[in-house]
């Protein structure tokens, strides 16, 4: 009885897996069908003549930036800050740079001052960083516009609100 029983088992697993074994023709066709497309779009005619195009005369375009004067929705941070190295700052500030060693924060500060600005140093107690700041202004719209140009050197900018 154990014979029988695993020649059925034997059987039954050597139909199984034939008759799942996939055919050799149905890929064949499938082939055929896509050279055959393929076929149909090659030997579609060339065109050979270029056509002619004459430039139209227009003026040039006057743009205008964009002007807003409503700085409202620019994200700015709020700290407290004590001036370490500089002239004094104002109530909006932009800060290149974040450091927790102040001789890193000083080696910026010099970089930013052989490039024309007039860098500072502040200290946030709160966190111990050091802040090193571009440019500092009254108003923030100002804060804003210098931010965006300091942005094509320092990408990283940001705005800073002195409490």
């Amino acid at each position: 009885m154990k014979k029988s029983l695993v020649i059925c088992t034997i059987l039954c697993a050597a139909i199984t897996l034939t008759g799942c074994k996939s055919k050799q023709s149905a890929y064949r066709a499938a082939y055929d069908a896509a050279m055959a497309g393929t076929e149909t779009t090659t030997q579609q005619p060339v065109q050979t003549q270029v056509p002619v195009v004459t430039p139209v005369q227009t003026q040039p375009v006057q743009t205008q930036p964009v002007v807003t004067d409503n700085y409202d929705n620019v994200p700015t941070r709020t700290e407290s800050l004590q001036l370490v190295n500089g002239a004094g700052l104002k109530a909006y500030s932009v800060v290149v740079g974040s450091f927790g060693v102040k001789a890193n924060a000083e080696g910026l500060q010099r970089t930013l001052k052989a490039l024309g600005y007039d860098a500072q140093i502040a200290f946030n107690p709160n966190n111990n960083m050091y802040r090193v700041i571009a440019s500092t202004f009254n108003e923030k719209g100002a804060a804003v516009q210098s931010r965006d140009q300091i942005r094509s050197k320092y990408a990283d900018a940001w705005l800073l609100y002195n409490k």
